[in-house]
């Protein structure tokens, strides 16, 4: 999300009168610059060798010896008032050098008055390592609610960073197109250019398809395309698009002979292989990669006959597969990211944020054959609701319907238009079919137990179901999940009615208004300590909240221990040595579960095989040899699921609990004009007998259902059954 610029090849636009920087040159005296903050992770000094304009420049540096580079980043920082900006583009810019092993990111975070996200970006994706001098930008849109923006260099781990010549922009003058609903005609206009962009971006393998910025590609060529008439203006304004980056592709009315495509024979061939998807995120590089590979004409096989499609608004193309290929060395380099661009107020931007993401998904998506989505349906779908949506958060509402017809846990959309995240300090929980109060902060007027009738004058149980539409989750017991941590979301300090039946008088309909004063995720119900004696002999461990530290400490008390609880109602985050960990649990090598990554050739993933790969996890002493039960529910996903899935094959221990999210595998990140970023899972996973995961999740083998008179009383019912679980 960052335009890298050499220094003679810079631009220049129409911006603001004034900046809103202080000292953005760093030329202030001082031995700190003068207008600049640090957070308390690093130090700022003034540094006068090797700058890039004028005398000086500023220095970043960590605050204390030993920073890792999963350590919080220092942050070197300045904070405006964004009123002055509101409903602008803007463009910010700075040089940036890193001393060798350092690693920079820049930064723009914009808030609402009420401390919610209207933008931020930091660069994760495309850290700064360079020790040359160079330009880097963010652009994005400032929203009209925005209430103040910080900006700046944020230094990742140790090392050092330099940052000079600082500036800030706004600009007009961009094209925005209003919202209007397209015509039959303009709607199959836009599906073919959807079809035919995929095609030619994904598997066409011309050297100029791979250099070409796609984002910027498909909303011009929106704009160009939509008002083709008829199946002649169509396959003509098709061809004059897509000509600079394929020319041997071809599009003409259906039923028309199309020009030859006048390819001479050749001893090799280029095409594209995919495995997963590659460039979308350097972070995941290693996992996804997609190369145009060059081989023998002679073992290309059905690569050699091009693609042959009828496309919507009666035209077909005919492309390319496989290219002839003059010598051996190496094709150019794949730049397959696009710079992300646009404003989500521009309907061109919209649509053609729409026409890349469902071609991701189109092509590359591995649990279609599980999910049963009529993916072809979305398309049009999701066209003529961007085509119409007024602005970001519209727009925002179209992307998270598209996602959620994918059923994929790890789906996630991020970017403009979000919603205040601020939600009453209880935390709910599905129990007896209703909506209950599992806890509740001091001081509000709701008990644990108590169970939701209706939400603002709404049925309880529609409003639940309206949010689950809008989630990603493979089964219904993530969606229930992540709908019930959503439900009450509003502005901070917002006013929510709602009717509740209290546990101690079922029947009574009892109103309450309860104020949003806490963040949602936030919250958290009591457990006992990370690492605690429940009972002689008997450990409990929150595999939540335990570091690799704490369990090592941990470790001779628990090789003597009878029963040993590992509470996985949630993510192990901070378990980074996993095969230390799990080690103790087993006393011979156990497997993983089947990772399976897509191996695409060609498009609408047809012929899409997969590299069936797994690991194994050797045993460490010393082996406990407690009887040992999981804890679980729907909040274990991914890497707990990994973990779950060895104690559930191999029979290691008791699962007590619920069923899991059901979605595990490596995620892909990619982002999308108008400066959104959509999260998806690139591979498929099986257990380890080959059966179906996705969808599925772990099954407890000791199912416990939470009860309103359990909750009412304060007991964890999970945790009670699995206490007796190790104590038999």
């Amino acid at each position: 999300m960052y335009r890298l610029c050499w220094l003679a090849l810079l631009s220049c636009f129409s911006l603001s009168a004034q900046s809103p920087l202080h000292n953005p040159d760093f030329e202030e005296p001082g031995d700190t610059p003068p207008g600049w903050r640090c957070n308390t992770a690093c130090v700022v000094a003034i540094s006068r060798e090797n700058c890039l304009s004028g005398k000086q420049c500023a220095v970043l540096q960590p605050r204390s010896q030993g920073v890792k580079d999963d350590s919080p980043p220092g942050f070197l920082f300045q904070t405006f008032d964004a009123v002055p900006y509101r409903d602008r583009e803007f463009h910010f810019r700075a040089a940036v050098r890193c001393a060798p092993g350092s690693t920079a990111r820049l930064s723009v975070h914009i808030h609402r008055d009420d401390f919610t996200n209207s933008f931020y970006y930091n660069m994760e994706d495309r850290p700064i390592r360079s020790p040359e001098w160079q330009y880097y930008e963010i652009e994005g849109d400032v929203a009209p609610d925005a209430g103040s923006i910080d900006v700046g260099m944020q230094l990742v781990g140790p090392g050092a960073a330099y940052l000079d010549d600082v500036s800030f922009t706004t600009y007009g003058g961009e094209i925005t197109e209003a919202a209007h609903p397209p015509t039959p005609q303009g709607l199959n206009a836009l599906a073919a250019l959807a079809r035919l962009y995929g095609f030619v971006r994904y598997f066409h393998p011309s050297d100029e398809a791979a250099r070409v910025d796609w984002n910027r590609f498909v909303i011009s060529a929106v704009r160009t395309v939509e008002q083709a008439a008829t199946p002649g203006q169509l396959a003509g304004r098709l061809q004059s698009t897509f000509a600079p980056v394929a020319r041997t592709v071809r599009i003409f009315p259906t039923g028309s002979t199309p020009a030859a495509l006048d390819l001479p024979p050749a001893p090799q061939v280029i095409a594209w292989e995919h495995h997963g998807l590659g460039g979308l995120s350097p972070a995941f590089a290693s996992t996804y990669r997609s190369q145009r590979v060059i081989t023998p004409a002679s073992e290309a096989g059905d690569l050699l006959q091009p693609l042959r499609t009828d496309l919507p608004g009666g035209v077909t193309c005919l492309v390319p597969l496989a290219l002839p290929r003059d010598g051996w060395g190496p094709p150019v380099e794949v730049a397959m990211a696009g710079t992300p661009t646009g404003s989500p107020n521009d309907r061109a931007t919209r649509l053609a944020a729409v026409i890349i993401a469902w071609n991701v998904f189109q092509h590359f998506y591995p649990y279609f054959d599980v999910v049963r989505t009529d993916w072809a349906e979305v398309l049009p779908q999701a066209l003529s609701a961007a085509a119409e949506d007024p602005d970001a958060h519209a727009f925002r509402i179209t992307l998270q319907k598209m996602i959620a017809a994918l059923h994929d846990g790890h789906g996630y959309l991020g970017g403009p238009g979000d919603s205040p995240h601020f939600i009453p300090p209880v935390i709910w929980t599905w129990a007896e079919n209703r909506i209950v109060a599992l806890w509740v902060q001091n001081g509000v007027d709701v008990k644990p137990g108590d169970a939701i009738l209706s939400i603002d004058g709404q049925p309880a149980t529609q409003v639940l179901a309206a949010r689950e539409a809008l989630l990603p989750g493979a089964t219904p017991q993530c969606l229930r999940d992540r709908a019930l941590s959503q439900l009450l979301t509003r502005a901070s300090r917002a006013n929510v009615r709602m009717e509740l039946e209290p546990a101690a008088q079922p029947g009574v309909r009892r109103k309450v208004t309860l104020m949003c004063t806490v963040r949602a995720g936030e919250l958290r119900q009591p457990r006992p300590e990370k690492v605690q004696e429940l009972a002689p002999g008997i450990w409990y461990l929150d595999l939540d909240r335990i570091t690799d530290a704490d369990f090592a400490a941990a470790v001779p008390t628990l090789a003597k221990a009878t029963g040993i609880l590992f509470d996985l109602r949630g993510y192990p985050n901070n378990i980074q040595r996993f095969f230390e960990f799990f080690g103790h649990l087993v006393n011979q090598p156990v497997s993983g579960p089947r990772i399976l990554t897509p191996l695409v050739k060609r498009p609408d993933r047809v012929g899409m095989t997969f590299l069936d790969t797994t690991w194994q996890a050797p045993p460490v002493a010393p082996y406990f040899t407690a009887r040992k039960a999981f804890l679980t529910d729907a909040r274990a996903i991914s890497a707990a699921e990994t973990l779950l899935s060895i104690v559930e094959h191999y029979k290691l221990a008791e699962i007590v609990g619920s069923p899991t999210a059901g979605t595990n595998g490596v995620v892909n990140p990619f982002a999308l004009p108008g400066w959104y970023e959509i999260t998806w899972t690139g591979m498929k996973v099986l257990k380890q007998d080959g059966s179906q995961h996705h969808g599925v999740g772990i099954l407890p083998t000791i199912p416990v259902s939470l009860t309103r008179a359990g909750i009412a009383a304060g007991r964890d019912e999970v945790l009670e059954r699995a206490v007796e679980a190790v104590k038999r």
